[in-house]
């Protein structure tokens, strides 16, 4: 795992990249989140799809409210990159507007849509 870090004004966003899954549960959450903020003292992190496994995007398992409720409790704002449109799921796709249109969380195409939608909250 490799964190780079994007500043704007007095904004800063961490930018995690892996090749592998980084997130398969709600600990695995919780460690990147506590890597950032006390490795980077930082607050806002962008990471790609591909790096959370697929069981987060069956909102049937819970597993997205879950860590998400997370990263509110900590105060932590996440960009999610990637492809959404493979998901037929009308819940998911709720759930994506939903967070789109909040200042928590942002599923978007690419990194700058996740960087110019962290830098703003």
């Amino acid at each position: 795992m490799n964190i780079t870090m994007n500043q704007k004004g007095t904004s800063e966003v961490a930018i995690v990249e892996s090749a592998d899954v980084l997130i398969r549960e709600v600990q695995d959450a919780l460690d990147l989140m506590a890597n950032v903020r006390y490795a980077h003292d930082c607050h806002k992190i962008v990471i790609r799809k591909e790096n959370l496994t697929e069981e987060f995007f069956e909102l049937r398992t819970k597993l997205a409210g879950d860590i998400l409720q997370k990263f509110t409790n900590y105060q932590v704002k996440l960009a999610i990159v990637g492809d959404f449109s493979q998901y037929n799921s009308k819940s998911l796709r709720d759930f994506i507007y939903e967070c789109n249109h909040g200042r928590h969380f942002f599923f978007v195409a690419d990194e700058q849509a996740a960087l110019d939608a962290l830098h703003e909250v």
